[in-house]
């Protein structure tokens, strides 16, 4: 996203960079938004939320798609719910949780397609802000970026932007400005263990929001925060958690969280809903960690290409001693992202090499059932026969009455 170019002339060089200029509103603009408006195309799609016959697709840092799915093979695009800096979602009943950069942001979807704010929970997420300088005006919000070319005056003997380097994952602002240089993003982030699936509705994988009874659990990089939901229009933070480095997901499971790192695998009881107490720990190599569990294992997949380092595969943990995951077996993947199970059957969204199905009857031995490979898939949930997966394409949803043989239903494209 980043265009560069240069020249010397004697002792004078120049180099030209896309800058992107942030687009403000006030906070009460921005709230004022926050609810069912006109439906959008999608252009990036990020996490989704499963409840009832409604998806709610995440479009990365801009707020969530309602899509009408009552009928899998012809969704309905039918609203946008405009939550700038939105990443993340959960929904219990009636009532959908997000974040908005730094806050958490309460709506009432009784009818999705009137959707309301009721609540703001300021401050929540203090770690929801850019690399590098920023001087910006703290009153406002910024809901888009818009591209500038400028070309500068820099000194020959340097390569870096303004005599500054930096890495692939920066984004520089400066005077109300940024520099962007690739912000690529890991968002590519229950008796069923298809997806995080509550009484009200069914999270992926890749998902840093989980509802357990009463409870809304949430991950910083750092912390597991913890909000008292049972007046669920009115979420009262209850307290934090520190977990470690590094956190990226989170799956409830019955009575347990399971919290994936870059590092390893945390098991959370969570008998007192309010005080999650830390029961085990496995510790992998440096690597990206969306984990899934069934009543007897639990199924992470690790992934290199981002900052994360670390291995392309499959572990499996048996977890019947919760204090001492064990280490099962590992199978060999391309760059495995989000997965989901369905009984015996567990799907994979293997990043470039598209959707792969396994029978997992044998943890020790799994075999591959199909794979989709004409798409680049990134977190996927499976129940009731259908599997939604969101890929760089855009949401795509397949029948697997046989799972040898995946049968397109539907797709919803992203825009180009």
């Amino acid at each position: 996203m980043l265009a560069g170019s240069q020249g010397c002339v004697k002792d004078h060089c120049t180099q030209t960079y896309k800058y992107f200029v942030p687009v403000y509103r006030t906070s009460e603009q921005v709230r004022a938004n926050i609810k069912s408006n006109a439906p959008i195309a999608i252009e990036r799609a990020g996490k989704l939320y499963i409840r009832g016959s409604y998806i709610f697709l995440n479009e990365i840092d801009k707020g969530i798609h309602i899509i009408d799915n009552a009928d899998p093979s012809n969704p309905r695009n039918v609203a946008f719910i405009d939550i700038p800096g939105n990443m993340d979602m959960a929904v219990k009943g009636n009532t959908l949780y997000a974040d908005a950069y730094t806050d958490l942001v309460t709506v009432d979807i009784t009818d999705p397609l009137q959707s309301k704010l009721t609540c703001v929970t300021e401050g929540i997420f203090p770690l929801r802000q850019y690399y590098g300088y920023f001087y910006a005006d703290t009153s406002k919000v910024i809901v888009d970026w818009l591209p500038r070319d400028t070309t500068v005056n820099v000194d020959c003997g340097n390569g870096g932007f303004f005599g500054i380097e930096f890495n692939k994952h920066e984004v520089l602002m400066y005077n109300d400005m940024a520099a962007v240089l690739d912000i690529s993003s890991n968002a590519y982030s229950s008796s069923s263990p298809a997806a995080s699936v509550s009484p009200f509705g069914a999270g992926g994988s890749m998902a840093r929001f989980a509802i357990a009874g009463n409870y809304l659990y949430t991950v910083t990089t750092s912390d597991l925060n913890v909000f008292d939901i049972h007046h669920s229009l009115s979420p009262l933070f209850s307290n934090k958690a520190g977990i470690g480095q590094n956190i990226e997901t989170i799956y409830p499971f019955k009575q347990k969280l399971f919290i994936g790192s870059t590092g390893g695998m945390f098991i959370y009881n969570i008998n007192d809903g309010a005080h999650p107490q830390k029961e085990g720990l496995f510790a992998h190599v440096q690597s990206c960690d969306p984990v899934i569990a069934d009543d007897r294992y639990a199924y992470v997949t690790l992934r290199t290409g981002t900052a994360c380092n670390g291995l392309d595969q499959l572990d499996i943990l048996d977890i019947a001693d919760v204090n001492n995951p064990a280490w099962v077996r590992s199978y060999s993947m391309t760059n495995p992202h989000g997965l989901s199970k369905d009984g015996n059957l567990l799907f994979i969204c293997d990043g470039r090499d598209g959707l792969k199905v396994y029978d997992a009857t044998d943890v020790s031995k799994i075999s591959l059932l199909s794979v989709v490979s004409d798409i680049e898939t990134f977190d996927v949930i499976a129940m009731n026969g259908v599997a939604l997966v969101v890929t760089s394409k855009g949401l795509y949803q397949y029948a697997y009455a046989d799972p040898a043989h995946l049968v397109l239903l539907s797709k919803i494209d992203v825009a180009i």
